[in-house]
């Protein structure tokens, strides 16, 4: 029954409420410094909900199954792993062995829901960015899991990420020793890559390829999608937050400190968005798997030697 109470209360309504809202945070401060006045609150909702109430097409020679299931897939792994990074936060003692893995796994879902989503549905233009997001994916994911890696060996090579935030609590965050400020600085990158933001907005590139991956997407395919999307905008900084900056506290003054957190990484997201013209696909995997790897790299091997 607690399982249940962490998927639907935390996994799904929390987490889609808190991705909705940085949703609006990060299309406000882009809208100001455009010079324009930008969205009220809640429109990030109302959008997910107009898009709902449209009538679901699949086009003519898609794979209906694949086609129809992609979305949901995708947005059930987001629930999932918000439910365990919740639950890990909430209630270190609750960590399993492994959990640290599952996060990761769980991760890589979304990217890989859009890719079948935008094969299954037979379009050119909806291929071509399901063949770019792959491309993406492939080249981020190694730095990633690298500048993962770095927390866990700190902690003493604990795979659990109640024990990774115990080991903070007592020894400090992550980020406050060498190989955790240059794993934090690559994990930057790479979160921009998975939310396929300004500059690794390959994948759906509106100007060249419409939406992409998801140009045939309509009403409640299309919404989830959306929504996923928004729920990652929550999801991955917390799960950075919780390998690097000791979590969320819930505790009186704790709670804004915590906050403050998400909303400078999700802050920082947005400079970067708004600061950087899109790059290619060569370009991103030459960074990928040229510089970020390297210092990432780097920052395991400072790990194991205690710095």
């Amino acid at each position: 029954m607690i399982y249940l109470l962490y998927l639907l209360v935390y996994g799904f309504l929390a987490t889609a409420a808190l991705g909705l809202f940085l949703s609006w945070v990060d299309r406000k401060v882009t809208a100001r410094v455009q010079y324009r006045v930008g969205p009220p609150l809640l429109q990030p909702l109302y959008d997910v909900v107009k898009l709902m109430g449209k009538e679901n097409l699949i086009p003519a020679g898609a794979s209906r199954l694949a086609f129809v299931s992609a979305p949901l897939i995708g947005f059930s792994s987001v629930v999932v792993v918000s439910a365990l990074l919740w639950s890990n936060n909430l209630n270190p003692s609750q960590s399993f062995m492994g959990d640290w893995i599952v996060v990761i796994y769980l991760l890589t879902i979304p990217s890989i829901s859009i890719i079948m989503g935008g094969f299954a549905s037979k379009n050119p233009l909806a291929s071509l960015g399901a063949s770019r997001e792959m491309k993406l994916l492939i080249a981020y994911e190694l730095p990633f899991i690298l500048a993962a890696l770095v927390p866990v060996i700190n902690s003493g090579g604990s795979l659990r990420l109640g024990e990774i935030l115990t080991w903070q609590a007592e020894a400090g965050a992550t980020a406050t020793n060498l190989s955790g400020i240059i794993a934090l600085l690559v994990m930057i990158p790479t979160i921009q890559a998975k939310l396929a933001l300004v500059p690794f907005d390959i994948p759906e590139a509106e100007t060249e390829i419409v939406e992409g991956p998801m140009v045939e997407y309509s009403g409640t395919g299309l919404a989830l999608f959306k929504l996923m999307k928004n729920m990652l905008l929550f999801v991955i900084p917390f799960f950075a937050t919780i390998l690097f900056l000791d979590g969320i506290t819930f505790q009186g003054i704790h709670i804004l400190w915590g906050a403050l957190k998400i909303v400078v990484l999700v802050a920082l997201v947005t400079v970067i968005r708004n600061t950087n013209p899109r790059v290619r696909i060569d370009q991103a995997l030459r960074f990928f798997w040229g510089p970020v790897t390297l210092l990432a790299v780097a920052a395991v091997v400072l790990a194991y030697l205690g710095l």
